[in-house]
């Protein structure tokens, strides 16, 4: 019989989008340091690792993300924002996977987070007719050359939500639609 790693399933589905953090409790370095290590293990089509991370902690950069972001204001409380970031082309070779490779780093920030104790939300930063990408891009100081993908906005949680309540039925389709 397989043996099950409850603990790990527990915290998929434990996991939720939080908005609301605690601003004077911040994240310690060595929290920080395993959210990056698990969103650096994610997969990655060819083993390219595409990604860049861009982590913002000081209080004026945060709230001027949230003011850019329509979106974005549980920036102004959140202890950290990790911006995830990817090299679209290398060596003139477009990378045709960039977004799926940092979606998957995304997910494993969000999971390691929770898994801490933590609480994050994903805000999306690359689509958008106002530009969002090209503002934060220069906020961030993040190269032309390199793309956005997202932001995790993180900190310590001060509300809860209750975990997901399992497979929506509409949702699930075997062999064909």
């Amino acid at each position: 019989m397989t043996q099950i790693n409850q603990e790990a399933i527990n915290n998929i589905l434990s996991r939720r989008s939080i908005r609301r953090f605690d601003l004077l409790r911040p994240v310690d370095n060595a929290s920080v340091k395993i959210i990056l290590e698990c969103a650096c293990a994610a997969p990655s089509a060819n083993n390219f690792h595409p990604w860049h991370f861009v982590i913002v902690d000081k209080r004026e950069i945060l709230e001027s993300m949230a003011e850019l972001h329509p979106y974005g204001k549980m920036l102004k409380e959140a202890s950290l924002a990790m911006v995830v970031c990817s090299e679209t082309e290398r060596e003139g070779r477009a990378l045709k996977y960039w977004e799926e490779d940092c979606s998957a780093a995304m997910q494993n920030i969000l999971l390691s987070a929770n898994a801490l104790g933590l609480g994050s939300v994903w805000l999306g930063a690359k689509r958008g007719s106002d530009d969002l990408e090209g503002k934060l891009k220069s906020l961030l100081n993040v190269p032309q050359d390199i793309a956005l993908m997202g932001i995790a906005a993180i900190g310590w949680p001060l509300e809860t939500k209750d975990p997901h309540k399992g497979i929506d039925p509409h949702s699930l389709h075997s062999n064909k639609w």
